[in-house]
């Protein structure tokens, strides 16, 4: 079997948005599983839109999210010549025939249609000069379109997704392939470029279904095979309309800063109408390569819950070695103003311990930067409702804490064992429980009521800092 060509082809006229990252992931998930090529091609044609900074912005995007290219970035503005000279080839063909039509005199169709009620439809009868008459005109120097001259007959194909589609050719007007100032429109373009770079599957949204019969008349017009079509459900927000703003982030680089990881957004996105079977949700890149298929694809429109990604999220730091994590979780830090990167690369083993400690109860990056801060900082700030909940009795908790600052202050090592046992011991002594000490000496050395386990706060903070922060505890209660 000749290895399948498949490509992603976004309009740089935006950011790489939620949709189109599925839609390369998919194609991307096919040329390595089938061990084809993933063709990377930017639909610059529309001049007034296109820009530099979206089409690096789609570059870095994907890059983030390891979705590598084979060949290419091309650029489709490059091939106006070809797109040209098929155009050309359909009019010499008799596929196509010019249309000297002006904008006004177009508009005005349109305009005497809509007044009748009735649909526009572009009268090939009326429109389609004769020869000499054409001639005439283009010696005058008219302007005219290309148009693509359809046939009264059944469109079909075997969609990879949706099965069998069908259209008549008489529902569809002539379309324009060429403007009158030689720039191919969107359908000659896309199907000129698949063929010349021999694209043996077109993976796309849905909502390109409409384009399909079309682009396949070109193809057959052009004497080309006809490449496999597989068109990808829509992806909605929670209320079951069409994702956008009004839903929240729709950006891949937002998630990026909200401290998703790319593995799990990859995850996120293939289950976003492909299901790898058995129940299976969390995957790795290497195991989404291995089960993809298209038969897995679903019909149905996918939903996009922001919730579903953070848990996906939270399964993929949990599952990812702290090793690894730790240049993000770094960059993330020195970014929030939290350290420096001479203080992390000092401390290097110490970061990965504090990882390792907070990535269990985190889902985002973001998560584990919040939780950090009281580590890293010099003092901490109280939460009003932990000092409310756990520190009512400001004189007890004054004496409580001195007492536990005494029984820290007396351990000959700092090592848990011996902190655990030092302040149980404590605890028992003053006829009270455990629980009752851990959550003001929390408070006081986190200012928050909820942290990871008080001992392994202890030890990340270490003796000197965990000193300083009850002295400021019982300083501030004192007040």
């Amino acid at each position: 079997m000749t290895p399948p060509r498949v490509r992603f082809a976004p309009s740089p006229t935006g950011y790489l948005h939620v949709g189109g990252a599925r839609t390369a992931l998919f194609n991307w998930l096919y040329a390595r599983r089938l061990g084809g090529a993933f063709v990377l091609r930017i639909e610059d044609t529309d001049k007034a839109r296109s820009t530099d900074e979206h089409t690096q912005v789609i570059l870095d995007g994907l890059s983030w999210l390891g979705v590598t290219w084979d060949e290419g970035p091309f650029f489709q503005g490059a091939y106006a010549d070809r797109h040209r000279a098929d155009a050309e080839r359909l009019l010499a063909a008799g596929r196509a025939y010019k249309d000297f039509l002006t904008a006004e005199e177009l508009d005005a169709e349109r305009a005497k249609a809509k007044a009748l009620g009735a649909p526009f439809r572009f009268e090939r009868a009326r429109h389609e000069l004769p020869q000499a008459e054409q001639a005439r005109r283009e010696a005058a120097g008219l302007p005219y379109a290309i148009r693509f001259a359809m046939r009264d007959e059944e469109i079909a194909w075997d969609d990879a997704v949706h099965g069998r589609i069908s259209w008549q050719g008489r529902d569809l007007d002539d379309f324009i392939v060429l403007r009158s100032d030689g720039s191919a429109i969107y359908n000659m373009a896309v199907v000129s470029d698949d063929i010349a770079m021999r694209i043996t599957l077109v993976m796309r949204g849905d909502d390109h279904i409409s384009n399909t019969p079309k682009q396949i008349m070109l193809y057959a017009a052009l004497g080309a095979s006809l490449p496999q079509f597989a068109h990808l459900p829509m992806i909605h927000g929670l209320d079951g309309k069409k994702l956008s703003k009004r839903h929240g982030a729709t950006a891949v680089g937002d998630y990026r800063h909200q401290g998703i990881l790319p593995q799990a957004m990859l995850n996120f996105l293939a289950l976003l109408g492909w299901s790898p079977g058995n129940d299976i949700e969390v995957m790795t890149v290497p195991q989404m390569v291995e089960l993809f298929s298209v038969e897995g694809l679903s019909k149905k429109a996918a939903i996009f819950d922001p919730k579903k990604l953070e848990w996906m999220n939270g399964q993929h730091l949990s599952l990812l070695a702290s090793e690894a994590l730790a240049p993000i979780v770094s960059d993330a830090l020195v970014e929030a103003r939290l350290t420096t990167r001479e203080e992390i690369n000092a401390r290097r083993s110490w970061l990965i311990s504090l990882i390792d400690l907070l990535k269990v109860r985190s889902r985002t990056i973001d998560d584990i930067v919040r939780q950090a801060a009281p580590y890293l900082a010099e003092h901490v700030s109280y939460d009003p409702d932990a000092v409310a909940k756990h520190w009512k009795d400001r004189a007890a908790t004054v004496e409580l804490l001195s007492n536990v600052r005494n029984t820290l202050t007396s351990l000959n090592t700092w090592e848990p064992h011996k902190i655990e046992d030092g302040l149980r011991a404590q605890a028992e002594h003053r006829g009270i429980g455990a629980g009752k000490m851990f959550q003001p000496l929390r408070v006081a050395l986190t200012g928050l009521t909820v942290s990871a386990g008080i001992f392994d706060v202890l030890m990340l903070l270490g003796r000197e800092r965990s000193l300083e922060r009850i002295d400021d505890a019982v300083n501030f209660l004192s007040a």
